[in-house]
């Protein structure tokens, strides 16, 4: 296997770039923004790796549309009752797994850290993103972004994007 070549490595970065970004926004609590970092017609969903490996659709949060996301955050803000937390991304490097035309396929190990008021920081979820994303415009833009989570359990009910 030979070196990368530029054109590759600048793949690598930009689907980097929007990973930690999209990072940055949820544990900052920038969630408004969020959405920004997907096109019009995405697939955004939150699945455990047994139901990802056996072909089943059952997620735990699945949205098709940039509008799906942005009402999820309203509901958030507005409707929804939780422990206040905090999360905290810690991301592997992104790995390009293919290209097609614009369109980079990618995955990024991660984990998650959440910490409650109480002040106690647990491990709250941990896996690998699987992004399509596409890199034709002035920005990077998730066509579609799985999180594959590797437990079956999810400690409390998931309210944040991963």
């Amino acid at each position: 296997m030979g070196l990368p070549t530029l054109e590759q490595m600048q793949l690598q970065h930009a689907a980097a770039q929007v990973n930690a970004l999209h990072a940055e926004l949820i544990d900052d609590d920038r969630l408004e923004e969020w959405p920004d970092l997907f096109e019009e017609n995405c697939r955004y969903s939150v699945i455990s790796a047994e139901n990802h490996n056996r072909s089943l659709n059952l997620a735990a949060v699945f949205c098709d549309s940039r509008g799906m996301l942005v009402d999820r955050i309203v509901s958030l803000r507005r409707a929804n009752i939780f422990p206040a937390h905090s999360y905290r991304h810690i991301l592997g490097p992104t790995r390009v797994k293919s290209t097609s035309g614009q369109i980079v396929t990618a995955q990024t190990n991660y984990v998650v850290l959440m910490t409650r008021n109480d002040g106690q920081t647990s491990i709250y979820n941990s896996g690998k993103y699987v992004d399509e994303i596409d890199v034709s415009g002035a920005a990077p833009r998730f066509l579609s972004k799985t999180a594959i989570f590797d437990t079956h359990l999810i400690d409390t009910m998931m309210v944040r994007p991963i």
